[in-house]
């Protein structure tokens, strides 16, 4: 099941982008542990979706029982995933250091918001500050207004956990080459930035202003942005190339009109933005997506989270799923020989410690004395 089957990662329990690299990594086979301490919260555990398709084992790691415990379980395993402030695995006894002297061919992921050094290495952080070090968040908003905040999803998701998998996967394969383990350092702020090139680029080139809202991909165009309709609910367009602006200026009536004859001049932008969102004004959403259906005019209904795993393209590719009465998006990409999946709904913490202990070579009797120690937890469900 999924490219990365018969792949035994170990993850530290932690929030936001460590459990969303661990989920990325068990949707597509690979076999995660999540170590959680014992009594960790159960509530809304069942649809805490980031933790999906992996079993949960409890285990104090501020125990020496419980590091070594940890250590056994690390000797097995092809990788690790944790998401701390840098020392505080070294001083649980579960640095790089202590897992590779049990394991020399362990890839060791390190998610952190400004990484393993530097001046603000020690500090704390949110996804926010992050993005706002890289120059992401300073290029996101409306001319004259305060940057806007991209959910969590440049820091957190695009930046630290996609390039930390990308990361881990890359291990994987040298490891499997070289039999030697190595530490990744996956840092938000390094991440984040490494999503703007293109916008450096074209900085460099002195095709992207620092101004919001002044460029081709930041609403500063008339022919990309979103729109308010006539049911105040919104429109996306993106008709940047010259034949996609054509069908665009075609279907919305404007073909005729000299104003959006000059598609790139930037000093018009502002005001073909004012008399579009004026023509797109006049029909509700639905009814502008009835005259672009089917076209090449690149404009889309902007649906919320009810609606959009409703659109027929989202139901026709399985784009979202459900489990357990949970509605989340499946796993992607897609595989034509090795396709991912969902293994199981998120576990309680410590659900399964009993099994997984056993599944990775610990006898029964070791288990209860663990258990009876409370070195070890076993959810009650």
């Amino acid at each position: 099941m999924g490219p990365l089957q018969n792949t035994k990662i170990i993850e530290i329990a932690g929030i936001g982008p460590g459990p969303f690299c661990a989920m990325l990594l068990a949707d597509m086979g690979a076999e995660v542990l999540r170590i959680d301490r014992p009594g960790a919260s159960v509530e809304r555990a069942r649809t805490d979706i980031l933790n999906r398709g992996r079993r949960s084992i409890a285990i104090d790691l501020k125990t020496d029982a419980g590091r070594n415990t940890c250590l056994a379980l690390i000797r097995q395993a092809d990788g690790l995933l944790e998401g701390f402030r840098p020392g505080v695995m070294e001083r649980l006894g579960l640095g790089p250091q202590h897992c590779h002297a049990v394991n020399e061919r362990l890839v060791f992921g390190r998610m952190t918001g400004w990484g393993q050094h530097g001046p603000l290495a020690s500090t704390a952080g949110h996804d926010i500050d992050y993005i706002a070090l890289s120059g992401a968040l300073h290029a996101i908003g409306e001319p004259g207004r305060g940057p806007v905040v991209p959910l969590n999803l440049v820091g957190d998701f695009g930046g630290g956990a996609m390039l930390l998998a990308f990361g881990m996967v890359c291990g994987l394969l040298e490891a499997s080459r070289s039999g030697q383990g190595q530490v990744i350092d996956a840092a938000m702020t390094d991440g984040a930035a490494l999503l703007m090139a293109m916008m450096y680029g074209w900085h460099a080139q002195g095709q992207w202003s620092d101004a919001r809202g002044s460029n081709l991909l930041d609403g500063g165009a008339h022919f990309y942005g979103t729109y308010r309709c006539a049911d105040d609910r919104w429109l996306a367009i993106g008709a940047i190339e010259p034949q996609f602006y054509a069908q665009f200026r075609a279907l919305a009536g404007i073909a005729d009109d000299p104003a959006f004859d000059v598609q790139h001049d930037r000093q018009v932008w502002p005001a073909q933005r004012q008399r579009l969102a004026a023509v797109i004004r006049r029909r509700s959403r639905d009814e502008w997506c009835a005259v672009f259906d089917g076209s090449d005019a690149c404009v889309a209904p902007v649906l919320d989270m009810n609606e959009a795993p409703q659109h027929p393209h989202n139901r026709a590719r399985q784009t979202f799923m459900e489990i357990h009465g949970t509605v989340q998006p499946a796993p992607a990409p897609r595989f034509s020989r090795t396709p991912g999946a969902v293994a199981s709904p998120p576990p309680l913490p410590g659900e399964h410690t009993r099994g997984a202990l056993r599944d990775w070579g610990f006898d029964d009797s070791d288990i209860e004395q663990l258990l009876s120690d409370g070195v070890v937890q076993q959810a009650v469900t």
